[in-house]
This record gives structure tokens, sequence and C-alpha cells, in this order.
């Protein structure tokens, strides 16, 4: 009987569960957080982003805000006229869908003089299939009987 039952929740678990999506956090400069006169190029450009990973700006309230914009605002800097700026110092963003992303800090001169601009690529999900589970082996081992047996008289 418990083996019934493990066999029909590891059924139950192979329908329900067919995949799993792994998501990294990641905190942008690392321990320098979001700051000026770091270099977000090189911080970025061995990592992988993809779609379900979050992106952490950490900086001092006040200090910075972030911004996300375009490609071409992010080449030059522009802050947007229409938008709100992540400003908690700990501003969590799921990468919801794959592409370019930019983001850049919106107060005074950060992101043209101070290099706080961050552009990174997102691509899709990585999924990993759960393979389901293998099928229970069972040997099945003959019973000795008497008609297996040749008998003999003295």
């Amino acid at each position: 009987m418990a083996l019934k039952q493990l066999l029909i929740t590891l059924a139950i678990a192979a329908v329900v569960l067919p995949q799993v999506t792994l998501a990294t956090e990641y905190v942008v400069g690392d321990d320098s957080g979001w700051t000026i006169n770091f270099d977000y190029a090189t911080w970025a450009k061995d990592k992988e982003f993809y779609v379900g990973d979050k992106i952490v700006f950490k900086y001092p309230v006040g200090i910075h805000n972030v911004f996300k914009v375009t490609g071409s605002d992010f080449r030059d800097c522009v802050v947007p006229t229409v938008g709100n700026a992540l400003t908690t110092g700990n501003d969590v963003v799921t990468l919801a869908n794959p592409g370019n992303k930019w983001y850049i800090c919106g107060v005074g001169k950060h992101c043209e003089a101070g290099g706080m601009k961050l552009a990174i690529t997102v691509y899709p999900a990585q999924v990993w299939t759960v393979p389901a589970p293998a099928p229970a082996s069972y040997a099945w081992v003959p019973t000795p009987s008497l008609s297996s047996y040749t008998w003999f008289r003295k």
C-alpha cells in the first residue's frame, strides 16, 4: 500500500511540477552598490540576466535614483520628463521580458560625469525540465514449487 501511495505522489508531482525556473538576484555594483565612478559595463559584462531574475539598486536615499530609459536616452544620459524614478535606496527590479534594458541615475550629472548608467541584455527564462520519475523496476524471482523439482526414488 505504501508503494502505491508513493507512486501516486510521484505521478502527481511529475504532472504538477514539470518545469523549474531558476531566478537570481543581483545587487547592481555588488558591494559598491549604485554609486558614482563605478564601471557598470565591466560589472555586467560577465553576467547573464534571464527573465525572472531581479536586479537591486542599493544607494543612500536622497543621494541617487534610478530611471529605466531607452537606448538613446541611455547613450545621451537623458532623464525622462515622464516616468517615475525609483527612489527607495533598495530598488528591486524584476526582469520580466527579454531584450536590452537601460538604467540611469537622474540626479545632477551622475549619469554623464559619474558613470551611473547600466545596460544589460535579458535572455528568455532558463527553464529546467524535471525528468519524469523512472518506472519502478521489479525483479520477479520465481518461487520454488514442487512441480519444478525432479524427484528420484531409490
